[in-house]
């Protein structure tokens, strides 16, 4: 349960980031609208990851972070819908490192939920006689 909580507070980190930059006039760019659905996919997340005892969660974890920090390299090497922005500022890295959180929280839960599944611990391949 520990690692959910850990994985919550950096979707909702990232979440709060994400709100913050969103009334310090990211709204007025192209990029405003996916920063709404950020927050509220963060905010989902976190939520259905403390409630919900599921591969789902944390496989929607390891995406929420693959997806914002993946979108967030994009905006800052090729440009993203017109969007260029550099790697600076407490609140990029701040979520830069809730995201890094999600990906590796997100992973470990997917890998400890496959160990734990009756059978698949030690399933090794079985050939016809």
């Amino acid at each position: 349960m520990r690692l959910r909580i850990v994985g919550a507070v950096a979707l909702v980190v990232s979440a709060a980031v994400h709100l913050y930059l969103w009334f310090d006039g990211v709204r007025h760019q192209s990029v405003g609208p996916m920063f709404l659905v950020n927050v509220v996919a963060g905010v989902v997340i976190a939520v259905l990851l403390l409630r919900w005892e599921h591969w789902v969660p944390a496989f929607l974890t390891l995406g929420f972070g693959l997806a914002t920090l993946g979108a967030f390299t994009i905006a800052s090497t090729v440009g993203l819908l017109g969007v260029h922005t550099v790697w600076a500022g407490g609140s990029v890295w701040t979520a830069a490192a809730a995201e890094v959180v999600c990906i590796v929280v997100g992973a470990a839960l997917l890998v400890q939920g496959r160990a734990s599944l009756p059978g698949m611990a030690h399933q090794h391949s079985r050939h016809a006689a």
